[in-house]
């Protein structure tokens, strides 16, 4: 059955791109030119039309060392090995009985520099300078919010879903993971609204927009980020919470060289990528990467921050002068297509 499933062809996956500037402003289409911060909303809506019968909405954000092409071709191939899963065995993802029809949004920035660690320290200044002083994180939680305010019911005859019917998923690759924190953590405040079905982890009323999962692949952040990088993407204390209802999913190799040995080097602590979340403001829990022929329980995904311990499948050869990052940027996958297409049928 694997063997079967790794050989079936991926569909052609509908898709848009959003291309940010190095400080995180928002670009017009084809050009240099930054979208006036006023206009971002009315941007976004005339650019980005939702598929009406997509079931599903993704917004991807790249990592390092990834031009616009192989961004944009690194998300289709993930997001259309999904589909190609879900098609070559629908009864293995019994929450979508509905169809899985999805379409992704790829965030594209600047990150390529030299194959070094001086490359990677400097795409991780300008990765931190964008999401922390600059405009990436609003402008994707402008591009969340819109997502959010304009997805709409499916044509399936029957759908148990959030208060609209489409599901919003992010997935982030290294820096991009970071932006994602950020833009959950920079979402509005909006009116109170039904709640949404789904994971059992209760959301903030105050707060009814909300993000059905989170995967982000070899974190390129600090193991303690959730603690003390992003404190308001969780529900606590006299703190609401961010609007993410969904699990956070997290994957991590040893074999990553990139936010293991550099990560080490330039903060002191392996990176998330490497060795996965310490201290945390919520519960966590441990799982290991599973084929696409064993399920995931929902009691294995269903908590706040899930470590995938993918260290068996995200391999990457060893680290060599062409492939310094070494399994830094493996995870494309059918174990990682597995993944994303269990937490989107784990979230109906």
């Amino acid at each position: 059955m694997t063997a079967r499933l790794r050989e079936a062809p991926a569909p052609v996956v509908r898709s848009a791109v959003v291309d940010l500037d190095e400080d995180g402003r928002l670009l017009v289409p084809g050009t240099r030119t930054p979208v006036p911060g006023a206009r971002v909303a009315d941007h976004l809506a005339r650019h980005l039309p939702i598929p009406e019968r997509a079931t599903d909405l993704f917004v991807y954000v790249h990592g390092w060392q990834t031009g616009p092409a192989a961004a944009a071709a690194a998300a289709a191939a993930l997001v259309g090995r999904a589909a190609a899963l879900h098609r070559a065995a629908p009864n293995a993802y019994p929450g979508l009985t509905a169809g899985f029809r999805p379409w992704c949004v790829v965030v594209r920035w600047p990150s390529s520099s030299l194959p070094s660690p001086h490359g990677y320290r400097r795409i991780r200044a300008r990765a931190h300078a964008m999401s922390a002083r600059g405009q990436a994180g609003r402008v994707l939680g402008h591009l969340l919010g819109y997502l959010d305010g304009g997805r709409g019911r499916p044509d399936a005859p029957r759908v148990l879903a959030n208060r609209h019917g489409q599901y919003l998923h992010l997935v982030g690759h290294s820096f991009g993971g970071r932006f994602l924190c950020e833009a959950v953590q920079y979402a509005a405040d909006r009116p109170a609204g039904p709640p949404v079905l789904g994971w059992s982890r209760p959301g903030d009323p105050a707060r009814p927009f909300t993000v059905d999962s989170a995967l982000v692949f070899q974190m390129a952040a600090p193991r303690d980020a959730f603690d003390r990088l992003f404190p308001r993407l969780f529900l606590g204390p006299g703190r609401p919470g961010a609007p993410l209802r969904g699990p956070v999913v997290l994957t991590h190799s040893r074999w990553d060289r990139a936010t293991g040995f550099w990560h080490l080097r330039a903060e002191g602590l392996p990176g998330i990528g490497h060795s996965g979340t310490s201290v945390a403001p919520v519960p966590q829990f441990t799982a290991r990467l599973r084929p696409a022929s064993s399920p995931y329980p929902r009691a294995e995904l269903d908590h706040p921050i899930v470590n995938i311990d993918a260290g068996h499948v995200y391999r990457g050869g060893l680290a060599t002068r062409l492939n310094p990052a070494g399994a830094h940027s493996d995870f494309q996958h059918p174990e990682s297509a597995h993944l994303l297409l269990s937490l989107a049928s784990h979230a109906r």
